[in-house]
């Protein structure tokens, strides 16, 4: 599949505003109530303290309130002008606290006399009160997550679903390829949304469920985000493990919620990933089952197609598991359409590669559909894995544009692994690879029917030393007797080499993949495709299998003693006619078997031409290198080597370097 990438998210800045205007008044509110009641002291009049003895000589002393044997604050019985203002009020500091003499001078004139604590200054109350202002700030948070869903510590049975808004980057059909059926079974389903009159004139219905069924990589959640952008509906987004949670009925409430939030925006979808998290096999106790899992899935079941019906409302899922999921859940009514999302053909790659290449500056030698034709089996994240590593590699090598070569490159490195040019072998090692090596490329090419080698490399990749890669000039989807056959002695080829250089004694357990996966198919010709003279065309399964009923695991035979005795015969003989075959085409071609195990020493990596030319007992031409690899110390070398001046030096085949050096 093919998909743009998604931009960052916008940054709100209303969402900041509102935020800072509310911290802001819980700050500032304490401090304006305080500059209001010290703005109504600042009618008070500031009197020295001669002033005060002379209007209480005169006799205008109303009363008297001392603060902390210091302060005195009081009123006239007769205003006073001050600074060209009347006050009835003043306020003065005495020069001396606890002063008795003062005391008296008021007693004397009867000036009745208070009292008091002093007042807590701003900082004071502000830490008095900051605590609960904390609080309540707090709280009031809390309050609003809770009612806008994004604190689900009090809010265990909301549903998770994010619902896709108008300002959310879009993906649409124009960025999924290589699925075409797909895409015409939910544009229907898109065009029911918009237009419903038009397909229940005749009496239809709308669709409740879409069930995309694939393997891993394919685009099934792709395939969903391009209808969310093609819809123009509400739609709603979660995965399967969202509804599970270690709380017995949070499960259950989820889905409610849910689908109460689908009937609010009918006609509208809901898309649920990784359906299996949720809607395994009732009954199976396995992956976790138990009554939660089981209340979840008892409660889609009924919100899907129960006793109220959701009409406008359409789940989409995924799952590349269908295997286990309940049968009443796959029932019509609940799925009505289960759509398969395979891994792409040999067309469909190549689209997909045209969509992911789209803003990727290509050179003119670029063809996408040998990549496609090059990558059989592969998925859509695979081949977008590919392009992105070309483009990266074009960038590591300083390019201005992306080559054919780093696209080459990028693929041996998805499909065979990353070079290990670190793991230093012994000469003795590389031979005997490059034997084992020569041995599958010879056998492949001398049996008729098999596909062509692409690539021999004795260059350490992943977990292997060497490895003889294979393409189908035409993608396969039947496999006949012959050809399979024909398999198993490409895939013993290497081990009959290595047994026919070194000597029997001598073999390695490199061969160990080999003989595995030559024994799996063997096995599989006989016990399921019916290609076994003595077994005939019955499918027959294991001796003996392991399965679960209902509550207790239980021991279940399938076969005789005897029939599983002559499976087991009949497999290796298979096998060992395998072994023969290769062991009969590389005795009668020695020659051209040293002829490749030398060239892959000399070369390391032998492409499909000079397989072919080696093949043919032609010798190889001189490897002219890439501009990309011609590095700065090989020109430097040709430049010194060139023999006169005006004459083009031909570039050989640079020194090989011993793999790991």
């Amino acid at each position: 599949m093919a998909d743009r990438k998604t931009p960052t998210p916008k940054f709100s800045w209303a969402g900041l505003s509102r935020n800072l205007v509310f911290w802001m008044l819980i700050i500032l509110i304490p401090i304006a109530f305080y500059q209001m009641v010290d703005a109504s002291r600042s009618a008070v009049g500031e009197i020295s303290y001669t002033e005060f003895q002379s209007y209480l000589d005169r006799d205008n002393i109303a009363r008297a309130e001392i603060t902390s044997g210091k302060f005195v604050e009081g009123e006239f019985k007769r205003p006073v002008t001050k600074d060209g203002q009347e006050v009835e009020k003043f306020r003065l500091v005495l020069p001396i606290q606890d002063s008795e003499l003062f005391i008296q001078r008021l007693e004397e004139h009867d000036v009745p006399i208070s009292a008091k604590e002093p007042k807590p200054s701003f900082g004071t109350l502000l830490f008095q009160f900051l605590p609960w202002v904390i609080l309540i700030a707090l709280w009031i948070f809390f309050f609003r997550q809770v009612q806008q869903g994004g604190n689900r510590a009090f809010a265990f049975g909301k549903s998770k679903a994010k619902l896709l808004s108008g300002d959310t980057p879009k993906t649409t059909f124009q960025d999924v390829a290589g699925c075409d059926e797909a895409k015409v079974e939910l544009e229907e389903i898109i065009e029911f949304l918009r237009d419903p009159q038009r397909f229940q004139r005749l009496g239809g219905r709308l669709p409740k469920g879409v069930l995309l069924v694939g393997p891993p990589g394919t685009g099934k959640t792709l395939l969903a985000r391009a209808v969310a952008g093609e819809a123009a509906r509400p739609f709603f987004s979660m995965s399967g493990s969202d509804f599970v949670e270690m709380f017995v009925g949070v499960g259950a409430s989820r889905v409610r919620d849910l689908f109460e939030q689908g009937k609010t925006h009918a006609p509208c979808l809901i898309f649920i990933d990784e359906i299996d998290a949720v809607g395994r096999h009732r009954g199976a106790g396995l992956g976790g089952g138990h009554d939660e899992r089981e209340q979840t899935l008892n409660q889609l079941l009924v919100e899907m197609d129960g006793f109220e019906s959701n009409e406008g409302v359409i789940l989409i899922a995924a799952t590349n598991r269908p295997d286990v999921l309940d049968p009443a859940l796959l029932r019509p009514g609940r799925f009505d359409r289960q759509i398969v999302v395979d891994m792409p053909d040999v067309r469909g790659r190549e689209m997909i590669l045209k969509v992911h290449a789209r803003k990727i500056p290509l050179a003119d030698d670029v063809g996408l559909s040998v990549i496609a034709r090059a990558t059989p089996g592969l998925a859509g994240a695979d081949l977008a894995n590919i392009v992105n590593e070309a483009a990266l590699l074009a960038a590591r090598r300083n390019k201005n544009k992306v080559e054919m070569v780093d696209f080459e490159d990028a693929k041996d490195k998805v499909m065979l692994g990353v070079e290990r040019k670190s793991l230093v072998l012994s000469d003795e090692e590389r031979k005997l690879t490059a034997y084992h090596e020569a041995g599958h490329a010879l056998v492949s090419v001398r049996v008729p029917g098999l596909d062509p080698v692409h690539k021999v490399t004795i260059v350490p990749r992943g977990r292997a030393l060497g490895i003889t890669f294979s393409l189908p000039e035409e993608d396969r989807h039947n496999y006949t007797k012959a050809y399979i056959l024909g398999r198993l002695a490409m895939a013993y080829g290497g081990r009959v080499a290595e047994e026919l250089i070194f000597g029997p004694e001598k073999v390695t357990t490199g061969a160990a993949q080999d003989i595995q996966q030559a024994t799996e198919m063997a096995r599989r010709m006989v016990t399921q495709f019916g290609m076994s003279e003595a077994i005939g065309p019955v499918a027959v399964g294991d001796r003996e299998q392991q399965i679960f009923l209902g509550r207790e695991f239980s021991q279940h035979r399938e076969i005789s003693d005897r029939t599983a005795d002559t499976v087991d015969a009949e497999v290796k003989r298979i096998l060992d006619a395998a072994f023969a075959r290769a062991r009969e085409i590389l005795q009668g071609d020695m020659e051209t078997l040293h002829r490749m195990a030398d060239a892959l020493l000399e070369r390391e990596t032998l492409d499909r031409e000079e397989v072919d030319l080696l093949a043919k007992g032609q010798d190889l031409p001189p490897r002219v290198p890439s501009e990309s690899a011609v590095t700065p110390e090989i020109k430097r070398d040709v430049k010194a080597q060139a023999p006169a001046a005006g004459t083009r030096p031909v570039l050989g085949t640079p020194p090989a370097e011993p793999a790991g050096a």
